[in-house]
C-alpha cells in the first residue's frame, strides 16, 4: 500500500475492481499518468480471485509520489465497493471510474479547472461510448445541460438529466459531503442498476451543475455482454429501481414538467426491459413481463395515457421527438400485450443474439 497522501486531496478517483485483471491495468494506468498533488486514487478489490489485486498494488509500489491505496475485501458486488470507496475516500470530490474503461487524456486537468473556477455541488461530464473491437462505432455522449455556465435551477439539473437518461455515476463528479446526505449505504447492496436511483437522488441534493463538454470517460462496449447479463432477475431489479425513484421523489416539491419528464424517462427504460426480456425462454420472459409492467405502472406519476400522449404531442423538451413517438407506440403495444409486437421483439432479439455471437 502506498500511504503518501495528500493533507487534503481535492478529488478522489474511486476504482472499483473485480476479476479486472484483463482491463486493469490501462486503466489504473489512464488514471496515474494524470495525477498530482490534489488526487487519490482508491482502487478497491472486491474479492477478486485473480491478479487485480496485485495488478494494482504493483502500480502503486510504481508510483510512489501518487497517494494511491488498494483496500481489499470479500466480494459484495459492485454496489459494495463503491459504498467502501465512498467510506476511504478523503477528498472534496468524488469520482468513480469502472475498471474496465478508461479516463481519457486531460479530463483531471479539466475538472481541476471547473472546480476552482465553479466549486460546483456536481459536475457533468460528456462521454465516449467506446467500442475498442470496432473503433468506427466509438462516439460521444454529448450532455443536454448547456455549456460554459453554471446552472443553479434544480428542476432544469432534473429535468435535462432525466431528459438524457444517461444515468452512469461515473459521469458525474460529486461533492463528497453530498453522498452523506443519503441514507448509508448510498449504493443498496446486491442490487443491479444502482445507478439510476442513487444518482437520481443525489442530483437532486445538487443546488449547482456544471457541464463539462468533452468526454471524460471512455465507456468500454462488450459485445454480448447485456446478452449475458439479462436474466429475470435483471428485469425485476431495473423496474426496482424504476419504482425506487418514484418513491424517493414522491415528497419532493417539483414542477409538473420535471415529473412529466421522470414519467417518459421511465417508459423508455421500461420498454428497454421488455425488449431485453425477449431473448429469456417464452414462459420465463413472459412472467418476468407481468411483473415488471406491474412495476412500472406503480413507478409513474401519471396515468399511462397522459405520459404517452405528451410523448406523441412532443409536449416536453426533447433531444428527438421521433424517437419519443416511436417509443410510446411500443409502450402501448407492450401494455396492452399485442402478439404481433411480442412476435416482432422476440424475432428481433433472437437476431440481435446472433449478431453479437457472430462477432
Amino acid at each position: 500500500m502506498n500511504t503518501n497522501s495528500p493533507a487534503h486531496p481535492v478529488l478522489s478517483i474511486i476504482v472499483p475492481a473485480y476479476d479486472a485483471q484483463d482491463f486493469i491495468e490501462p486503466c489504473l494506468k489512464a488514471i496515474v499518468a494524470q495525477m498530482g498533488p490534489a488526487h487519490e486514487l482508491l482502487v478497491i478489490d472486491d474479492g477478486s480471485r485473480d491478479a487485480t489485486a496485485a495488478i494494482a498494488d504493483a502500480m502503486a509500489q510504481r508510483h510512489p509520489q501518487h497517494a494511491i491505496r488498494v483496500v481489499r475485501q470479500a466480494n459484495q458486488g459492485v454496489s459494495g465497493a463503491r459504498n467502501t470507496g465512498l467510506q476511504q475516500a478523503r477528498g472534496d470530490y468524488i469520482a468513480f471510474v469502472d475498471a474496465d474503461d478508461l479516463l481519457l487524456p486531460g479530463s483531471l486537468a479539466a475538472l481541476g479547472s471547473a472546480i476552482a473556477e465553479h466549486q460546483p455541488d456536481v459536475i457533468a461530464c460528456d462521454f465516449q461510448w467506446w467500442c475498442p473491437n470496432k473503433e468506427r462505432k466509438t462516439c460521444t455522449a454529448e450532455l443536454g445541460y448547456p455549456r460554459a455556465q453554471l446552472l443553479t435551477d434544480g428542476d432544469a439539473i432534473l429535468q435535462t438529466f432525466f431528459s438524457d437518461r444517461h444515468m452512469y455515476v461515473w459521469a458525474n463528479v460529486i461533492k463528497r459531503a453530498i453522498y452523506f446526505r443519503l441514507p448509508q449505504p448510498v449504493f443498496p447492496p446486491g442490487r443491479v442498476y444502482e445507478d439510476v436511483a442513487v444518482l437520481s437522488c443525489l442530483l437532486s441534493q445538487c443546488a449547482s451543475l456544471y457541464r463539462l463538454a468533452i468526454p471524460t470517460i471512455a465507456y468500454r462496449q462488450h459485445p454480448a455482454s447485456i446478452t449475458k447479463s439479462v436474466s429475470p432477475r435483471w428485469c425485476t431489479d431495473f423496474a426496482a429501481a424504476l419504482r425506487q425513484v418514484r418513491t424517493a421523489f414522491a415528497q419532493r416539491p417539483m414542477s409538473e414538467a420535471l415529473r412529466l419528464q421522470i414519467d417518459v424517462a421511465a417508459c423508455y427504460f421500461y420498454i428497454g426491459i421488455v425488449k431485453n426480456s425477449y431473448q429469456l425462454g417464452w414462459s420465463e420472459g413472459r412472467c418476468a413481463r407481468e411483473q415488471v409492467k406491474a412495476m412500472f405502472l406503480d413507478s409513474l406519476f401519471h396515468a399511462p395515457e397522459r405520459v404517452l400522449a405528451a410523448m406523441e404531442q412532443g409536449a416536453l423538451p426533447s433531444r428527438n421527438r421521433a424517437q419519443d413517438r416511436v417509443a410510446a407506440g411500443q409502450v402501448r403495444q407492450s401494455l396492452r400485450e399485442s402478439f404481433t409486437f411480442a412476435l416482432a421483439k422476440a424475432a428481433s432479439r433472437k437476431l440481435k443474439l446472433w449478431q453479437r455471437m457472430a462477432n
